[in-house]
């Protein structure tokens, strides 16, 4: 399994560690908002010396019940951080984690931004669809419905994991008619789940790869952690690098997170298991 990311193959035999750069006033977790050049500038070091494969830039926090940013605005955000994160790691795979088009299209051809993340898998923008199949860079769709503010008040599903697989072959097939074919399914834990509906696909994480393409995870410091063992944002360490192994033996291929080095030594730690 590949992706071409500037022309070059990216393999999954070994997992990769996306490592997360939030360029907002109000994610989730406190820890990891960055909007200072110097801010930015350390956590981009950081982010690079710690061993990840990828640093994952966002300007619009995806919380439940998030602000809304305006178009404007998430691109003002992305400038200054993207200007910041170039000059520090110029070599660096970056991720741009926007459901916006002009956002995505901008950031590839301006900046030099490699893979499009988007939350909403062309949901939120009718011509995201387009953008990528003329980008031709990777493309990460995630399931989610409704809105970052509205989110929450969609987990009624008929059947949870038919449910979400049908999502993913709809948008995969319309994709591959537009010749979009370096594709990567992100479950969407945390977006418009509850709790236990997450740690449902969770254990079901394996029957993703029914579509041959990179698994894409995200749990880090969120509540289906904090809920469960009772912890802070800033507590949940432990239970993330728990779930981020769990995922790895249910064949994950990149795991999101904003402690790399911790990432890296699990993932380290899984491929000496696999070696066995």
């Amino acid at each position: 399994m590949t992706s071409n990311i500037k022309g070059e193959l990216m393999d999954f035999d070994s997992p990769k560690v996306m490592g997360i750069l939030n360029i907002t006033p109000d994610s989730f977790y406190s820890g990891s908002r960055k909007q200072t050049e110097k801010e930015i500038a350390e956590r981009v070091i950081q982010i690079v010396e710690e061993g990840a494969d990828m640093i994952d830039v966002g300007g619009y926090s995806s919380r439940p019940s998030a602000v809304f940013v305006s178009e404007a605005e998430e691109m003002d955000r992305l400038r200054f951080g993207l200007e910041i994160l170039f000059r520090e790691a110029p070599d660096a795979i970056v991720s741009i984690d926007t459901f916006r088009a002009n956002v995505a299209r901008e950031c590839v051809e301006k900046f030099g931004a490699a893979i499009i993340n988007d939350i909403s898998a062309g949901e939120l923008d009718a011509e995201m669809f387009d953008t990528v199949a003329a980008l031709q860079v990777p493309y990460i769709i995630m399931h989610m419905r409704g809105t970052p503010q509205t989110m929450m008040e969609y987990t009624q599903y008929d059947n949870l994991m038919p449910d979400i697989l049908l999502y993913f072959a709809e948008k995969i097939s319309i994709l591959n008619q537009k010749g979009v074919n370096d594709i990567w399914v992100d479950p969407g834990f945390g977006f418009s789940k509850t709790t236990g509906q997450n740690y449902e696909v969770l254990n079901k994480l394996k029957q993703f790869t029914i579509f041959e393409f990179p698994i894409l995870v995200g749990f880090s410091r969120k509540t289906m952690i904090r809920e469960v063992i009772g912890v802070s944002s800033e507590e949940a360490l432990t239970g993330t690098t728990a779930l981020n192994m769990f995922s790895l033996t249910q064949e994950a291929n990149i795991i999101r997170v904003h402690d790399v080095k911790d990432a890296v030594q699990t993932v380290q730690l899984y491929n000496k298991i696999k070696q066995c």
